[in-house]
């Protein structure tokens, strides 16, 4: 597939979203949200490309990446198109007027296609499971999650009444519900952490309370499934997201997809952390 047409896909798949929106059906945007918990590490517009292709898959990545893992991909399969930055690295010059090159400043210059299997489409040795991927509990990610938001420079403070509210947040400060579940705790910190992100740093955006509330349970939703954390506060009707405009929902969508990435890549690092001084504290 041309790099112009994986871009066409993903503009088609976000109108059939649109359009599932204006007939008052929800299931669409759900779906799409389950696709980014997957696969939060990929762009809002490879999700949509992922979703539109393979719509069950659960885990991709590219052929030699597989082989990596053990596992080899079948022959005969169709591999899933995405779109991969093309990027070149920035040269500055010496006193000399010789060119320097640094590889960590690069600047993207277009796109192209590439390709990733999901891993139904391979055969191999089994991939590790977690073990909170069969208990639903939160475990040592909670944990993560408090210190990546108190890294954030915010403050947790807990409270035995709020008066019939789970939590809320305020610039530099989240307050929540000292009663909730473990479950329960770890959604509505990342919850209140997503309002700190999206909506408390600078946003000047006209956007209706109802749409960051769900922008922020959106994030809820993606961060929670990603970890596997079942939780029991009521989530919000995501058809709430689109108040009529399609980019404005677009815009949600991108900041929804790179809030819940941060938060997944800081709470990632500190959950690694955090184990590692277990194995330490256990060996001692």
């Amino acid at each position: 597939m041309h790099a112009d047409d994986a871009h066409k896909l993903a503009e088609q798949h976000f109108a059939t979203l649109v359009a599932a929106l204006e007939a008052g059906r929800s299931d669409a945007l759900v779906r799409y949200l389950e696709t980014a918990s997957r696969f939060h590490t990929y762009s809002f517009r490879n999700q949509c490309l992922i979703a539109a292709q393979c719509p069950t898959a659960t885990r991709v990545a590219g052929y030699q990446a597989w082989r990596q893992l053990g596992r080899w991909v079948r022959r005969g399969e169709t591999g899933i198109a995405i779109l991969a930055p093309i990027t070149r690295r920035r040269a500055d010059v010496d006193a000399d007027g010789d060119a320097i090159e640094d590889a960590e400043r690069t600047r993207v210059h277009g796109f192209r296609s590439a390709y990733v299997f999901d891993i139904a489409q391979t055969d191999g040795d089994p991939l590790p499971t977690l073990a909170h991927d069969a208990t639903g509990d939160p475990g040592i990610h909670l944990a993560a999650l408090e210190q990546a938001i108190a890294n954030a420079g915010v403050v947790i403070t807990r409270m035995a009444d709020l008066g019939g509210a789970h939590g809320y947040s305020l610039p530099g400060r989240i307050t929540i519900l000292e009663s909730l579940t473990a479950a329960d705790t770890a959604a509505v910190l990342v919850h209140e952490f997503a309002h700190e992100l999206l909506h408390q740093r600078g946003d000047d955006r006209p956007a209706s309370k109802t749409v960051r509330e769900t922008e922020a349970e959106a994030v809820a939703f993606i961060v929670s499934a990603a970890i596997s954390i079942r939780s029991s506060v009521d989530a919000t009707d995501y058809i709430q997201l689109y108040d009529g405009n399609a980019e404005t929902l677009r815009q949600s969508l991108h900041r929804i997809q790179a809030t819940a990435k941060t938060i997944l890549s800081a709470l990632s690092l500190e959950t690694r952390v955090a184990a590692d001084h277990e194995t330490s504290r256990v060996a001692s």
